[in-house]
Order: structure tokens, then sequence, then C-alpha cells
């Protein structure tokens, strides 16, 4: 769990009276407080956090990493904490009191989580993605369509049918009229890209965006079911943030054209 950072208040100087008889002579090392002596802490706001607590989707974790980096940069003094993970492990977390600023989700059903307990309002909708196949770069088991996946001779790895990813999943077999029976179901889409890295598994359903961050490291497989399950991905500040004014600028900076600028590369598409 990450933990915020607590703002500095200021205290009020503490003041020495002196009795007027009795004392002369001896001097008290600290002088009178005058009117204008600011002796309250009343009188001085406290500062807002400078530490951002950022929960987003597993398959942000490239672009998010690099525009937390930016955001750094332009904001001196400033720090992005990041919690990366399944999307509807982190909506929980939220509404569990976890400290949070920002939320972006892999889906809108996993954002409702989170504005149905009225702590995100108007979520924005900032990219999409969509599924591959991915195989290891020999493709052992000749992989080449969906249908493939049924074979019980093709090892195949899904995330969880209550996380995005494997919603997606769902989607796009029920699409095809294909059944899969995997060997293993994973809690986020990172999860289940590494069970194919390792050679655990012949393929799995994973984004796009996670086939192109891995380098080289598996090959992906467009399929045309995929166009029926593309995923929105939605961002909100939260609105027990403890750091407002940051939250707001970072989904500000999400949004603007170098956000897309990073985002596309990565190959997410625009709403």
């Amino acid at each position: 769990m990450v933990f915020r950072r607590l703002s500095r208040w200021a205290v009020a100087a503490p003041v020495v009276l002196a009795l007027a008889t009795g004392l002369s002579g001896c001097g008290s090392g600290e002088p009178a407080a005058t009117a204008s002596s600011p002796t309250s802490a009343s009188t001085t706001a406290p500062a807002e956090a400078t530490t951002l607590n950022v929960f987003a989707a597993a398959s942000l974790t490239g672009t998010f990493t690099e525009l937390g980096k930016a955001f750094e940069a332009a904001h001196p003094g400033a720090s992005v904490r990041f919690n990366f993970g399944s999307s509807a492990t982190l909506a929980q977390q939220i509404t569990q009191g976890a400290p949070a600023d920002v939320f972006a989700a892999a889906s809108p059903a996993t954002m409702k989580t989170v504005t149905d307990a009225s702590l995100a309002a108007s979520p924005v909708t900032f990219v999409r993605n969509k599924l591959e196949i991915a195989v290891p770069p020999d493709n052992p088991a000749k992989v080449d369509a969906l249908s493939d996946l049924a074979d019980p001779k093709v090892k195949v790895a899904l995330c969880a049918a209550q996380v995005p990813c494997g919603a997606a999943a769902v989607k796009a077999l029920d699409a095809a009229g294909v059944t899969v029976k995997p060997v293993t179901l994973e809690q986020d889409v990172k999860a289940t890209l590494t069970k194919v890295q390792l050679g655990e598994v012949d393929a799995a359903l994973v984004y796009k965006t996670d086939v192109l961050a891995s380098q080289g490291k598996v090959t992906g497989i467009a399929f045309p079911e995929a166009d029926k399950a593309v995923n929105d991905y939605p961002i909100a500040p939260l609105s027990n943030a403890s750091a407002p004014g940051l939250a707001q600028q970072f989904v500000d900076l999400v949004l603007s054209q170098q956000g897309r600028d990073v985002l596309g590369k990565a190959g997410f598409e625009t709403p």
C-alpha cells in the first residue's frame, strides 16, 4: 500500500509574558508578541500535499510511468507514486479507503465501482485498447487464428473474467463462437503475458499495447473478433484526493496532446 506524505502546518511562536514587577534585570530572551505577529495556526493555510497517488490499470504501466516523469519535471517538488494492477482490484482498494488521488481504469465497469461509491465524478474516456493473441516468437503451437485456441493441445492463458482483459476475452471468444479451456486464469494482463514470455503457455489473449511493450519477447496475432471487444479506458480525479489540484493537473496531462502522443506510440487508440 502506498502512503501519502503529510503536509507541514505552521505552528505559532510561543509568547513569553514578563511580569511588570519583580523581574527587572532578568530578561526572558523572547520578545513579546505584537498585534501583527502570527500567533495562531489558523492564520496560515496548510499547503497541498506534494505526493500524487495514481492508481492505474496494469496495461498503463509503461505510458503512465513516462507521463509521471514528465509531470514531475513540470511540477518541481511534486512526486508521483503509482499503484498498477488489475482495475477491479484497484477499484476495490479505493472503495475500501486506500489513499489515492487519480484512478485510470481499463473499463467503464471498474470505474463505475468507484463512481457508484461517490468517490469520483465525470470520468473521461482517454484511450481504447483491443486484444491480440500473444504467442512465443517461434510460435511452437502454430497458432494463426482465434479458433486454434480451442485445440486442447494448445495451452492457453487468459485473464480472469472479472478483470477488464478477461471480460474482453470472453466477449471476443463468444463473438467467434470459440470455446477455450485455459490452463490458467491470471489477475491482470501483465501476469497473463508473462506466462507466454516464460514459455509456460502456447498463447494468451492480451492487449495489443502489451504485445508492443514486450519489445519482441512475444509475437502478436490480430483477429477480427477483437473489434467487438474493445475496452474504453476512463480516468478521473478522486473526490477525496489529498492533492486535488495536482490530481486534476495529472488528468489534464493525460488528456493533452503530449499525453495522446505517448499513449498513441504505445498502441492505444484515440476514442
